[in-house]
């Protein structure tokens, strides 16, 4: 089979002339309406493919593994591959693959533009100015939280929570983070390691950044937010699910945390409808790496995983090895 006769589809829509590029490589099926599909229309557009570039919206599971069997690979246009059960993939020879690094520096900054703008009610405050309501400059207008000199909570310091706890520098922060194990000294880039109690505890202003699995569903809850400082932030850039969004609501209505900025929400794209009645949150709809050249390197090293896979070749950000020596 010539690469031209390998079938890939993309799931959902990329730039354009990325698709352009892939067209003249294999046989490609991409969703240009960019309307996410249901499992059984999902299958139906595999059931033929060789290789497929999906995103977070896709699951893939032994359930559409068993209708696809010239499927090769799965690779997702994202760092995060809770959708992907890797081990379903590994029993039926299909290589999954993310997109890891590539995102770093795009994500850290939202995650700081959520922080700063949650912190400083920048979200409320703007709102308040273009109903009219500004009439006069007041000394005590929108009080916000400080940043500068405050201590950062990181929740995850992994790849894109050592680039959030680095911008930390330049607020002569003191950053302080829990993982479930230590890390080397080398690599925590003076930030100091703390228990989870810790953590909730000490933060000024805590960022979520650790990876979506079932053990850490809902790790921030009503008990962990009522442990937290009246005055402090929550930022959440990891998963939705991670943060139990009920809980979050009642402990911002009440003014148990001062602020919250999410980019990921449980159930999304549709999220608590209770998140839109507050003042003191900021919202974004899931664009922490969307930028256009950090979107665009995600879909290339996603394209070359694809490529690598269906030329017989090892991917260069391979999820399960193990499916290797059982691949079809």
């Amino acid at each position: 089979m010539t690469a031209a006769s390998k079938r890939v589809v993309v799931t959902r829509r990329i730039f354009p002339e990325l698709v352009a590029d892939l067209k003249r490589e294999f046989d490609v099926v991409d969703n240009e309406k960019d309307i996410g599909w249901n499992p059984s229309e999902l299958a139906a557009a595999l059931k033929d493919a060789d290789g497929a570039l999906i995103t977070a919206g896709e699951r893939v599971d032994d359930t559409l593994l068993e209708q696809c069997e010239r499927l090769k690979i799965v690779a997702n246009v994202a760092v995060g591959y809770n959708n992907i059960d890797v081990d379903a993939c590994t029993r039926h020879g299909v290589l999954a693959t993310n997109t890891p690094d590539v995102l770093n520096e795009a994500t850290a900054d939202h995650a700081w533009a959520l922080l700063l703008a949650a912190a400083r009610r920048v979200g409320e405050s703007e709102r308040w100015l273009r109903t009219g309501q500004w009439q006069r400059w007041a000394f005590e207008m929108f009080p916000g939280a400080e940043i500068s000199g405050t201590t950062l909570g990181v929740l995850g310091l992994g790849r894109i929570g050592r680039a959030i706890a680095r911008r930390a520098s330049g607020f002569a922060m003191k950053v302080i983070y829990h993982n479930r194990s230590r890390l080397a000294p080398d690599d925590e880039g003076g930030a100091r390691y703390v228990d989870f109690e810790t953590l909730l505890r000490e933060s000024d202003h805590l960022v979520l950044v650790l990876p979506y699995s079932a053990a850490v569903h809902h790790i921030i809850g009503a008990a962990q937010l009522s442990q937290m400082k009246p005055s402090a932030t929550l930022v959440n850039i990891a998963r939705g699910g991670v943060v139990d969004d009920s809980a979050l609501v009642e402990a911002l209505r009440t003014r148990q945390i001062a602020a919250a900025g999410l980019d990921v929400f449980e159930n999304e794209p549709k999220l608590n409808p209770d998140l839109l009645k507050l003042d003191n949150i900021v919202l974004t709809p899931h664009i922490a790496s969307s930028t256009r050249a950090t979107r665009t390197a995600m879909a290339l090293l996603a394209i070359a995983n694809v490529r690598a896979a269906l030329a017989g070749e090892r991917p260069p950000s391979l999820l399960n090895p193990d499916a290797l020596a059982q691949r079809r």
